[in-house]
Protein backbone atom coordinates (compact mmCIF):
# COMPACT_ATOMS: atom_id res chain seq x y z
CA UNK A 1 0.00 0.00 0.00
CA UNK A 2 1.31 3.44 -0.98
CA UNK A 3 0.19 6.41 1.12
CA UNK A 4 0.54 9.99 -0.13
CA UNK A 5 0.76 12.66 2.56
CA UNK A 6 -0.60 16.11 1.71
CA UNK A 7 1.66 18.43 3.72
CA UNK A 8 -0.20 21.69 3.02
CA UNK A 9 -4.00 22.12 3.03
CA UNK A 10 -3.64 24.53 0.11
CA UNK A 11 -1.88 21.98 -2.09
CA UNK A 12 -3.64 21.00 -5.30
CA UNK A 13 -5.54 17.77 -4.98
CA UNK A 14 -3.49 14.61 -5.16
CA UNK A 15 -6.25 13.00 -7.21
CA UNK A 16 -4.37 13.40 -10.48
CA UNK A 17 -1.25 11.76 -9.02
CA UNK A 18 -3.31 8.82 -7.76
CA UNK A 19 -4.91 8.45 -11.20
CA UNK A 20 -1.51 8.36 -12.88
CA UNK A 21 -0.21 5.77 -10.44
CA UNK A 22 -3.25 3.63 -11.18
CA UNK A 23 -2.60 4.03 -14.91
CA UNK A 24 0.98 2.79 -14.51
CA UNK A 25 -0.42 -0.63 -13.49
CA UNK A 26 2.59 -1.40 -11.31
CA UNK A 27 2.38 -5.11 -10.40
CA UNK A 28 3.58 -4.53 -6.82
CA UNK A 29 1.30 -1.56 -6.09
CA UNK A 30 -1.63 -2.92 -4.10
CA UNK A 31 -3.33 0.45 -3.64
CA UNK A 32 -2.91 4.18 -3.13
CA UNK A 33 -4.33 6.24 -0.29
CA UNK A 34 -3.99 10.03 0.00
CA UNK A 35 -4.27 11.65 3.40
CA UNK A 36 -3.47 14.82 5.34
CA UNK A 37 -3.14 12.87 8.60
CA UNK A 38 0.39 12.15 9.83
CA UNK A 39 -0.92 9.23 11.86
CA UNK A 40 -2.61 7.64 8.86
CA UNK A 41 0.32 8.34 6.55
CA UNK A 42 2.96 6.65 8.70
CA UNK A 43 0.92 3.91 10.38
CA UNK A 44 2.90 0.68 9.99
CA UNK A 45 5.10 2.03 7.19
CA UNK A 46 8.46 0.39 6.49
CA UNK A 47 9.79 2.96 4.00
CA UNK A 48 8.96 6.65 4.34
CA UNK A 49 10.01 8.96 1.51
CA UNK A 50 9.74 12.56 2.68
CA UNK A 51 9.54 14.46 -0.59
CA UNK A 52 7.59 17.65 0.11
CA UNK A 53 9.35 20.75 1.43
CA UNK A 54 8.98 24.51 1.16
CA UNK A 55 11.35 25.97 -1.45
CA UNK A 56 13.39 29.08 -0.87
CA UNK A 57 11.63 32.17 -2.23
CA UNK A 58 12.75 35.68 -3.11
CA UNK A 59 13.79 37.64 -0.04
CA UNK A 60 13.86 34.56 2.19
CA UNK A 61 16.89 34.12 4.43
CA UNK A 62 18.33 30.67 5.09
CA UNK A 63 17.10 30.84 8.69
CA UNK A 64 13.57 31.49 7.40
CA UNK A 65 13.79 28.47 5.12
CA UNK A 66 15.11 26.20 7.89
CA UNK A 67 12.46 27.44 10.33
CA UNK A 68 9.58 26.82 7.92
CA UNK A 69 10.82 23.37 6.93
CA UNK A 70 11.46 22.55 10.58
CA UNK A 71 7.73 22.95 11.04
CA UNK A 72 7.23 20.29 8.37
CA UNK A 73 9.93 17.73 9.19
CA UNK A 74 9.94 17.84 12.99
CA UNK A 75 6.28 16.69 13.23
CA UNK A 76 6.90 14.08 10.55
CA UNK A 77 9.84 12.68 12.50
CA UNK A 78 7.73 12.49 15.66
CA UNK A 79 4.90 10.79 13.76
CA UNK A 80 7.30 8.23 12.29
CA UNK A 81 8.58 7.42 15.77
CA UNK A 82 5.04 7.03 17.09
CA UNK A 83 3.36 5.14 14.26
CA UNK A 84 5.79 3.57 11.77
CA UNK A 85 6.80 -0.09 11.68
CA UNK A 86 9.68 -1.27 13.84
CA UNK A 87 11.86 -1.74 10.74
CA UNK A 88 11.14 1.71 9.25
CA UNK A 89 13.69 3.39 6.98
CA UNK A 90 13.38 7.06 6.04
CA UNK A 91 14.67 8.83 2.93
CA UNK A 92 14.43 12.63 2.94
CA UNK A 93 14.26 14.17 -0.53
CA UNK A 94 12.80 17.62 0.24
CA UNK A 95 15.49 20.30 0.38
CA UNK A 96 17.58 21.29 2.22
CA UNK A 97 17.47 17.51 2.59
CA UNK A 98 20.52 16.91 4.80
CA UNK A 99 19.36 19.30 7.50
CA UNK A 100 15.67 18.46 7.08
CA UNK A 101 16.68 14.85 7.72
CA UNK A 102 18.66 15.89 10.79
CA UNK A 103 15.58 17.73 12.12
CA UNK A 104 13.28 14.77 11.53
CA UNK A 105 15.80 12.31 13.00
CA UNK A 106 16.21 14.40 16.15
CA UNK A 107 12.44 14.26 16.68
CA UNK A 108 12.52 10.45 16.61
CA UNK A 109 15.28 9.43 19.08
CA UNK A 110 13.91 5.89 19.39
CA UNK A 111 14.39 5.22 15.67
CA UNK A 112 18.05 4.19 15.17
CA UNK A 113 20.18 6.81 13.44
CA UNK A 114 21.25 4.32 10.76
CA UNK A 115 17.64 4.21 9.47
CA UNK A 116 17.75 7.84 8.27
CA UNK A 117 18.96 8.88 4.82
CA UNK A 118 19.05 12.12 2.79
CA UNK A 119 19.26 11.96 -0.98
CA UNK A 120 22.55 12.68 -2.71
CA UNK A 121 22.03 9.92 -5.30
CA UNK A 122 20.68 12.45 -7.80
CA UNK A 123 24.07 14.19 -7.65
CA UNK A 124 25.83 10.85 -8.19
CA UNK A 125 23.68 10.16 -11.23
CA UNK A 126 24.41 13.64 -12.59
CA UNK A 127 28.15 13.14 -12.05
CA UNK A 128 28.13 9.73 -13.74
CA UNK A 129 26.33 11.17 -16.75
CA UNK A 130 28.80 14.05 -17.13
CA UNK A 131 31.83 11.77 -16.84
CA UNK A 132 30.38 9.25 -19.28
CA UNK A 133 29.68 11.95 -21.86
CA UNK A 134 33.15 13.39 -21.55
CA UNK A 135 34.81 9.96 -21.84
CA UNK A 136 32.53 8.79 -24.66
CA UNK A 137 31.31 5.70 -22.76
CA UNK A 138 28.06 4.48 -21.27
CA UNK A 139 27.13 5.46 -17.71
CA UNK A 140 27.49 1.81 -16.63
CA UNK A 141 31.25 2.19 -17.22
CA UNK A 142 31.49 4.90 -14.53
CA UNK A 143 31.97 3.35 -11.10
CA UNK A 144 32.72 4.25 -7.51
CA UNK A 145 31.84 7.94 -7.64
CA UNK A 146 30.90 9.43 -4.28
CA UNK A 147 29.17 12.68 -3.39
CA UNK A 148 30.61 14.10 -0.19
CA UNK A 149 28.73 16.41 2.16
CA UNK A 150 25.67 18.52 1.51
CA UNK A 151 23.14 18.29 -1.30
CA UNK A 152 23.93 21.87 -2.25
CA UNK A 153 26.36 23.88 -4.34
CA UNK A 154 29.13 22.99 -1.86
CA UNK A 155 28.95 19.22 -2.43
CA UNK A 156 32.09 17.46 -3.68
CA UNK A 157 31.57 14.97 -6.54
CA UNK A 158 34.64 12.81 -6.00
CA UNK A 159 36.21 12.17 -9.39
CA UNK A 160 39.53 11.29 -7.74
CA UNK A 161 38.36 7.85 -6.58
CA UNK A 162 36.04 7.10 -9.48
CA UNK A 163 36.84 4.77 -12.36
CA UNK A 164 35.80 4.79 -16.00
CA UNK A 165 35.91 1.47 -17.85
CA UNK A 166 38.26 0.19 -15.15
CA UNK A 167 40.72 3.10 -15.32
CA UNK A 168 41.02 5.94 -12.80
CA UNK A 169 38.68 8.69 -13.98
CA UNK A 170 41.49 11.26 -13.93
CA UNK A 171 43.45 9.17 -16.44
CA UNK A 172 40.42 8.25 -18.54
CA UNK A 173 39.38 11.91 -18.88
CA UNK A 174 42.91 13.24 -19.22
CA UNK A 175 41.89 16.80 -18.39
CA UNK A 176 42.25 17.63 -14.72
CA UNK A 177 41.35 21.30 -15.25
CA UNK A 178 37.98 20.24 -16.68
CA UNK A 179 37.38 17.90 -13.75
CA UNK A 180 38.22 20.56 -11.16
CA UNK A 181 36.35 23.28 -13.01
CA UNK A 182 33.49 22.66 -15.43
CA UNK A 183 32.67 19.17 -14.17
CA UNK A 184 32.37 20.21 -10.52
CA UNK A 185 30.41 23.36 -11.34
CA UNK A 186 28.01 21.49 -13.63
CA UNK A 187 27.15 18.88 -11.02
CA UNK A 188 26.98 21.36 -8.14
CA UNK A 189 24.69 23.76 -10.02
CA UNK A 190 22.70 21.27 -12.09
CA UNK A 191 19.51 21.76 -10.09
CA UNK A 192 19.55 25.51 -10.68
CA UNK A 193 20.26 24.95 -14.39
CA UNK A 194 17.22 22.68 -14.69
CA UNK A 195 15.01 25.25 -12.98
CA UNK A 196 16.28 27.84 -15.46
CA UNK A 197 15.64 25.52 -18.42
CA UNK A 198 12.18 24.20 -17.54
CA UNK A 199 10.85 26.67 -15.00
CA UNK A 200 10.50 24.01 -12.32
CA UNK A 201 12.66 21.81 -10.11
CA UNK A 202 13.94 18.39 -11.14
CA UNK A 203 11.06 15.92 -11.21
CA UNK A 204 11.62 12.70 -13.16
CA UNK A 205 15.36 12.60 -12.39
CA UNK A 206 14.72 13.19 -8.67
CA UNK A 207 12.06 10.47 -8.57
CA UNK A 208 14.42 8.10 -10.36
CA UNK A 209 17.20 8.89 -7.87
CA UNK A 210 14.89 8.21 -4.93
CA UNK A 211 14.12 4.78 -6.39
CA UNK A 212 17.84 4.20 -7.03
CA UNK A 213 18.59 5.04 -3.39
CA UNK A 214 16.08 2.57 -1.98
CA UNK A 215 17.18 -0.16 -4.39
CA UNK A 216 20.88 0.41 -3.63
CA UNK A 217 20.28 0.24 0.13
CA UNK A 218 18.35 -3.02 -0.12
CA UNK A 219 20.58 -4.92 -2.57
CA UNK A 220 24.24 -5.92 -2.28
CA UNK A 221 26.67 -3.30 -3.57
CA UNK A 222 29.17 -4.55 -6.20
CA UNK A 223 32.74 -4.58 -4.88
CA UNK A 224 33.94 -1.97 -7.40
CA UNK A 225 31.16 0.48 -6.65
CA UNK A 226 29.33 2.49 -4.01
CA UNK A 227 26.10 4.40 -3.66
CA UNK A 228 26.01 8.03 -2.59
CA UNK A 229 23.66 8.82 0.26
CA UNK A 230 23.74 11.18 3.22
CA UNK A 231 23.80 9.22 6.48
CA UNK A 232 24.35 10.03 10.13
CA UNK A 233 28.10 10.36 10.58
CA UNK A 234 29.83 8.22 13.17
CA UNK A 235 33.09 10.07 12.60
CA UNK A 236 34.13 8.35 9.37
CA UNK A 237 36.78 10.23 7.40
CA UNK A 238 36.97 12.78 10.23
CA UNK A 239 33.42 14.09 9.66
CA UNK A 240 31.84 15.42 12.89
CA UNK A 241 29.65 12.83 14.55
CA UNK A 242 25.93 13.30 14.07
CA UNK A 243 25.95 15.34 10.87
CA UNK A 244 23.71 14.01 8.10
CA UNK A 245 26.57 13.82 5.62
CA UNK A 246 26.97 12.51 2.09
CA UNK A 247 29.30 9.49 2.01
CA UNK A 248 30.12 6.56 -0.27
CA UNK A 249 28.03 3.72 1.14
CA UNK A 250 27.89 -0.03 0.57
CA UNK A 251 25.03 -2.35 1.50
CA UNK A 252 24.97 -6.07 2.21
CA UNK A 253 21.50 -6.71 0.79
CA UNK A 254 20.22 -7.84 4.19
CA UNK A 255 19.34 -4.41 5.54
CA UNK A 256 22.76 -3.32 6.81
CA UNK A 257 25.00 -0.69 5.28
CA UNK A 258 28.35 0.93 6.05
CA UNK A 259 30.49 3.81 4.86
CA UNK A 260 32.94 2.45 2.32
CA UNK A 261 36.55 2.67 3.52
CA UNK A 262 39.69 3.28 1.49
CA UNK A 263 38.90 6.56 -0.25
CA UNK A 264 41.97 8.79 -0.45
CA UNK A 265 41.84 12.54 -0.96
CA UNK A 266 44.31 15.07 -2.29
CA UNK A 267 44.63 18.51 -0.71
CA UNK A 268 42.18 19.79 -3.36
CA UNK A 269 39.52 17.26 -2.34
CA UNK A 270 40.12 17.79 1.37
CA UNK A 271 39.55 21.52 0.93
CA UNK A 272 36.26 20.92 -0.91
CA UNK A 273 35.07 18.43 1.72
CA UNK A 274 35.91 20.91 4.49
CA UNK A 275 33.83 23.56 2.72
CA UNK A 276 30.73 21.38 2.56
CA UNK A 277 31.30 20.16 6.14
CA UNK A 278 31.44 23.75 7.38
CA UNK A 279 28.18 24.53 5.58
CA UNK A 280 26.42 21.61 7.26
CA UNK A 281 27.80 22.63 10.64
CA UNK A 282 26.47 26.13 10.05
CA UNK A 283 23.02 24.76 9.14
CA UNK A 284 23.05 22.57 12.24
CA UNK A 285 23.94 25.54 14.43
CA UNK A 286 21.07 27.51 12.91
CA UNK A 287 18.46 24.84 13.60
CA UNK A 288 19.81 24.42 17.13
CA UNK A 289 19.36 28.17 17.66
CA UNK A 290 15.83 27.88 16.27
CA UNK A 291 15.01 25.11 18.74
CA UNK A 292 14.38 22.54 16.01
CA UNK A 293 16.65 19.77 17.29
CA UNK A 294 15.65 17.43 20.06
Amino acid sequence: MLRLLEIEPAMKSLEGIVMELDDCAFPLLAGVESTSSLTTAFEGTSWALLVGSVPRKAGMERGDLLSINGGVFKPQGAAIAAHAAADVRVLVVGNPCNTNCLIARSAAPDVPADRWFAMTRLDQNRAESQLAKRAGVGVADVRNIAIWGNHSATQFPDFENATIAGKPAVLAIGDESWLKGEFLATVQKRGAAIIEARGASSAASAANAAIDTVVSLTRPTPTDCCTSVAVASSGEYGVPTGLQFGFPVVADGLGAWSVKPGFEHTAFAAEKIKLTTDELLSERDEVVALGLLG
